[in-house]
């Protein structure tokens, strides 16, 4: 797992933390739904979709590395969607 991916984590982990501190939720509730979402997301396209592509770049070291940050990206991208609808709710409560 690269440097970019773990710090990528713990950032969303204080994300979720500050959000529900902000919201008078359950912080550390949050934050683990926070990082078990960004986990699983990482995860899965790193096991869908990054494998292959490894393969077709060859021994591009720029194009390997390029490609191994997609998953870290796809993951901010899913804690976003997972923090807005964790936002939603409270909002509705």
């Amino acid at each position: 797992m690269l440097l970019f991916a773990k710090f990528a984590g713990i950032a969303v982990m204080v994300w979720f933390y500050l959000a529900a501190k902000k919201n008078a939720q359950p912080p550390i509730q949050w934050a683990v739904i926070g990082l078990i979402g960004y986990w699983l997301a990482w995860w899965g396209v790193k096991l869908t979709f990054l494998v292959p592509l490894v393969g077709l770049a060859g021994k591009n070291a720029t194009g390997v590395f390029l490609l191994t940050q997609i998953p870290a990206l796809v993951a901010i991208a899913a804690a976003f969607f997972i923090r807005k609808k964790l936002l939603a709710g409270v909002a509705g409560s």
